[in-house]
């Protein structure tokens, strides 16, 4: 098999293709022959040696990854869930950047028939993120407003619709003109372009009341904003920080780093009892064990995705060896949708 590997922090360079044995299968696992994974920022924190599960579960070297899609070869003698030949796609705690993925049975699903296996690549990351940040973090009143930033990306996109299939209103924030109709045919009820437009007396004009949610990945650049346009109960969810990382390079810069880290607003406990509000943040990859919610959150994803709610991402595809050019892009702030790695 093939794999992309990490030495160490770095840049592009750093993304280097190793072949290697495959390890043995246990009981309860199955391995999957990968077709297409997806790229995700996460990845490039990996890669800068930035990402917290990454240092605490593998250190260096590192495969990244956490979603895939392709074809059962083989399973253990306990797994019932999946059949040998059958298309799938999951997640892994990393090691999907390969052309072979062996992972727990319970992170293997079938794939929805109506969609692509590029196109599954680029769903269980982000839309379990959307998922879980929605649906399982939060308990949210009907026809609640919900704040979306990076509407165009994989998570944001994700949000609009889960939104919408629930019958909540959202307003979907972009950076760059060239996104505003992606985002417009996912269902968001209104889309701010914070290149051209000022996103947070746009977004305040539309909802008087403030927010009932507030969706952030961007970190350090929009998290005070975001949090005085919650509503009274209203709830940050934190669980990016992009704003602080460079765009272009693919190195960090650390004079940056620190000053946005030093500059990021705290939030005091007592003043978020005052002011009624609250912030959440988390971090998916650290769920990946937690079998009742993958169970739950993929269930109704592909439940969806057949019924056609919810749509697959707009997906951008690269091959094995151009894996640096899909983390140029995905740090560039410029892509929309998912960036998919074929294997084939």
């Amino acid at each position: 098999m093939k794999k992309i590997s990490i030495p160490g922090p770095g840049g592009y360079e750093k993304l280097t293709i190793v072949e290697c044995d495959l390890r043995q299968l246990k009981d309860n696992e199955v391995h999957i022959e990968v077709h297409a994974f997806g790229v995700n920022f996460a990845d490039v924190c990996i890669r800068w040696g930035l990402y917290e599960s990454a240092k605490q579960y593998v250190g260096w070297p590192i495969t990244p990854g956490f979603e895939w899609a392709g074809v059962v070869k083989n399973i253990g003698s306990k797994v019932s869930n999946v059949a040998i030949g059958q298309e799938v796609f999951g997640v892994s705690l990393f090691n999907a950047y390969a052309t072979d993925v062996i992972v727990p049975s319970h992170q293997v699903f079938s794939k929805p028939k109506n969609i692509s296996m590029s196109e599954a690549a680029g769903i269980p990351a982000v839309y379990l993120t959307a998922y879980y940040g929605l649906f399982q973090n939060i308990i949210l009143r009907p026809q609640s407003t919900i704040l979306i930033h990076s509407a165009a990306g994989g998570v944001g996109g994700a949000l609009v619709q889960m939104a919408k299939i629930a019958g909540h209103k959202s307003v979907g924030i972009i950076g760059s003109s060239h996104k505003r109709s992606y985002v417009e045919e996912l269902g968001a009820d209104l889309v701010i372009d914070k290149k051209t437009q000022n996103w947070f007396v746009e977004a305040k004009n539309f909802s008087q009341r403030g927010y009932d949610i507030v969706f952030d990945a961007n970190g350090q650049s929009t998290l005070k904003k975001s949090f005085d346009l919650l509503a009274p109960m209203g709830k940050l969810v934190s669980y990016g920080f992009h704003s602080m990382l460079p765009k272009k390079g693919g190195r960090l810069n650390w004079f940056k780093l620190i000053y946005t880290f030093l500059t990021t607003p705290r939030f005091n406990p007592i003043n978020m009892t005052n002011q009624n509000k609250s912030l959440i943040s988390f971090n998916l990859s650290f769920l990946f064990d937690e079998v009742d919610v993958l169970s739950q959150a993929m269930g109704d994803i592909v439940t969806w995705i057949e019924s056609g709610q919810l749509k697959a991402p707009k997906v951008t595809q690269y091959s094995f060896s151009n894996v640096a050019d899909a983390h140029r892009d995905i740090e560039s702030g410029q892509s929309v949708g998912k960036l998919i790695i074929l294997t084939k």
